[in-house]
């Protein structure tokens, strides 16, 4: 080949390279929402990080875990509801198992209720406000573990009742044991004690909270230390108040990897679920992240 020809080839190849060099790289779903997360402020005396020194669990690192995953014939999120319940509570198990399908995008089942009856007195004590509570690990390893459907992935269970982790601690929102996929979080605080109309909302947006944040665990996201999250830890109800029901980029991108759903139809589902129960603040941040996908 002539040296005419080469110096036609490669002033023909300049242009061609420049264009494609010039293209921007479309952005992934995570990059694109990645803009809507909310840096995390600094912790203060008494909230879950100020005392903690918890590793920052990268995608690689989750990556790596060994975790409870969604198969074929075990695919299934199941809700235990354990005590005595009301209209407004059976209600709010309910909206509970709907914002559960539609965060996780798998089925979600209620099952039959079991009696208080079913906490031996060994699991229950008298807390110095005079409220019952039931150890929370009692819950896990005697009734959860042993009653998990075999096509359960995750079984969540609710009570009424106050819950306790150890004789020194004064109570906790929920607990769970990652490896046998089995959780339990208690609504008693969530309104103190008391469920009204008029705190129902607030009420149902710390359970969904609670609930998702537990079966993420499950799921093997760490508390996250990326942005506000629902996987942040939480010591306290304002701590729980402030953090987004909302998972950062990071963590759904750690979610989906597992999961594997459709992200656009999973947001417009979240959408609609704020929209119908009123979680203004939950609705807004949902658009927020529709509106970068258009």
């Amino acid at each position: 080949m002539s040296p005419v020809k080469y110096n036609f080839i490669f002033l023909y190849l300049i242009p061609l390279l420049l264009f494609f060099s010039c293209q921007k790289k479309e952005k992934t779903y995570i990059e694109t929402v990645a803009l809507n997360d909310v840096q995390l402020t600094k912790a203060k005396p008494g909230d879950w990080r100020y005392s903690r020194d918890e590793p920052f669990q990268t995608f690689e690192d989750f990556q790596k875990l060994d975790k409870i995953k969604p198969e074929p014939g075990k695919n299934t999120i199941y809700l235990q509801p354990i005590g005595e319940f009301n209209d407004l509570q059976k209600k709010e198990i309910e909206r509970t198992r709907d914002y559960l399908s539609t965060y996780f995008q798998l089925s979600t089942k209620v099952l039959p209720v079991l009696p208080n009856t079913i906490f031996p007195k060994m699991a229950r004590r008298i807390f110095k406000d005079g409220q019952e509570q039931i150890l929370a690990g009692y819950v896990l390893e005697n009734i959860l573990i042993k009653r998990k459907p075999k096509d359960g992935v995750v079984l969540m269970g609710i009570t009424e009742k106050d819950l306790f982790p150890r004789p020194e601690w004064n109570y906790v929102f929920g607990q769970a044991s990652y490896k046998d996929g089995v959780g339990v979080t208690s609504m008693y605080r969530f309104s103190n004690g008391n469920l009204s109309e008029s705190n129902f909302n607030e009420s149902l947006e710390r359970l969904i909270k609670i609930s998702s944040h537990e079966i993420g665990h499950m799921f093997g996201i760490s508390h996250c230390l990326n942005a506000n999250c629902v996987m942040n830890g939480t010591n306290s109800l304002s701590e729980t108040d402030f953090h987004f029901a909302r998972a950062c980029s990071l963590c759904q991108q750690k979610l989906n990897s597992t999961l594997r759903y459709d992200q656009k139809k999973r947001l417009t589902a979240l959408k609609h679920f704020f929209e119908k129960q009123h979680l203004n603040a939950e609705l807004s941040r949902t658009e927020q992240d529709l509106n970068l996908l258009k």
